[in-house]
């Protein structure tokens, strides 16, 4: 059987994508909104079809930076034609020429998600219009499965968004672990008046009052 493609970003592992935001939409929301450390980020690494890698060296598959910072927030399933790309022309402003995350890209995939490999990219120039010009879709020609995008006022609450933008869960960030506040509020300016951020708010929780925006 022949691997689909997608015509306009041809490098993205379009099952595997798929399959990523299947594990997106079956997540709880006790899972989406408990320990950050300990058990929401390791959930939406698995959706994201990565390992939860802390210990291994930057470049040997570390992924503890993965949705852990402002940046690296982009899911991204890629095919193995793809993978070994570097962004060699400086054709994704303020990414290195030389972003070689192939071997990352191989160790820390999870196999059992589906075809290709997957990797947290990072946002930079996502809101660029008319396309993104981003890791994601530049270096790698592929889709992402998911962004993890925090909302305001308070920035306690996220959003996991597709490639359109659409809300495919939302948590609310616990636990000592958290991005610093200040990570998670750039996070949001990345992508503020595009349409990763346009359904980015934080809603009435159950029990509680509706935050203001």
């Amino acid at each position: 059987m022949s691997t689909p493609l997608d015509p306009i970003y041809p490098g993205t592992a379009i099952t595997r994508m798929q399959n990523s935001r299947a594990r997106v939409t079956s997540l709880t929301s006790l899972d989406l909104s408990s320990d950050w450390s300990t058990i929401t980020r390791p959930k939406i690494l698995w959706a994201a079809g990565l390992k939860d890698l802390r210990t291994s060296r930057p470049g040997e598959g570390y992924t503890g930076h993965s949705f852990n910072d402002w940046n690296h927030v982009d899911a991204t399933c890629m095919l193995p034609d793809v993978q070994t790309e570097t962004n060699s022309d400086g054709s994704v402003k303020g990414i290195s020429r030389s972003n070689n995350l192939h071997a990352g890209i191989k160790i820390a995939s999870d196999t059992t998600l589906g075809p290709g490999g997957s990797w947290s990219t990072c946002q930079i120039g996502c809101s660029t219009v008319p396309n993104p010009t981003d890791v994601a879709h530049v270096q790698f020609s592929s889709r992402i499965a998911f962004k993890l995008v925090w909302c305001p006022p308070r920035f306690e609450q996220f959003v996991l968004v597709d490639d359109e933008g659409l809300i495919l869960n939302r948590g609310k960030g616990v636990g000592d672990g958290l991005p610093d506040l200040r990570e998670r509020v750039r996070n949001f300016k990345e992508v503020e008046g595009g349409k990763y951020g346009r359904f980015a708010f934080e809603v009435e929780e159950e029990g509680g009052s509706k935050t203001e925006l």
